[in-house]
């Protein structure tokens, strides 16, 4: 597990952010704050920086102009550092197609220097993820929708104080959802500060408390996730997008 490390500010601070690729401009001027014990989703049309804004977060983007900081370490001076108090999933890959899922989290242990007794909080996920039957295949096999769960599953593994879920309802069944909500809600409950990236409204409106609507790479709209809920919520939402 992941200890918190000592910060005035909250796990998630992030500055005038700006990531560009060539001439693109993915993020443009970001600020974004996630308190501990809060979940925030990121929404809004693909191409809008939602997935890019995650693995700066991540350490796997490096940012190209503004900050950002995660349980107070600057992703960008200590990248290495940051991905120590991160549990990230991101929106594709992140698995190795020869490896079970059993040898996934077995790996993860060893990485995180996590203690014996990680197997039982294991067997746990992989049954509540409805992948304790398939812990010993390789996931080359996987259909998109197991492999999302994985993904989500590894990313929670050692309790991290930052949780940064990227599309992790894409293609899940409602097994697969519902395990997906539940994990958020016990991060929540543990203090971590999470974070989800998803294009599907009324699935960011039930696992998140607030809602912050990108397009173009900017932040256009943030409002507690209830104001999006139903029908007039989807409408004021459209709106926002065009």
């Amino acid at each position: 597990m992941s200890a918190v490390p000592p910060t005035a500010g909250p796990p998630v601070d992030v500055v005038g952010l700006g990531v560009s690729f060539g001439a693109v401009d993915a993020v443009e001027s970001l600020d974004l704050r996630v308190t501990a014990g809060a979940s925030v989703a990121l929404v809004g049309r693909n191409g809008a920086g939602k997935s890019t804004t995650l693995r700066v977060l991540g350490g796997v983007v490096p940012p190209s102009r503004g900050t950002a900081h995660v349980c107070g370490i600057d992703v960008s001076a200590e990248p290495r550092r940051a991905r120590e108090v991160v549990g990230y999933c991101p929106d594709v890959g992140g698995l190795i197609p020869r490896a079970t899922p059993w040898e996934h989290l077995q790996l993860a242990a060893r990485l995180r220097g996590m203690p014996d007794g990680w197997q039982d909080r294991a067997r746990d996920l992989l049954e509540r993820f409805d992948l304790a039957g398939a812990s010993d295949r390789v996931t080359s096999g996987f259909s998109h929708g197991m492999g999302r769960r994985l993904s989500v599953l590894l990313a929670a593994f050692h309790e991290p104080p930052v949780l940064l879920l990227d599309e992790p309802f894409d293609g899940v069944d409602p097994l697969g959802v519902e395990a997906t909500l539940e994990e958020v809600r016990r991060a929540r409950m543990r203090g971590a500060a999470v974070l989800v990236s998803t294009h599907l409204l009324g699935l960011a409106v039930e696992a998140c408390d607030e809602a912050v609507v990108l397009r173009a790479g900017r932040v256009v709209a943030a409002a507690p996730a209830g104001e999006l809920a139903g029908d007039a919520g989807a409408a004021r939402y459209r709106e926002l997008l065009r």
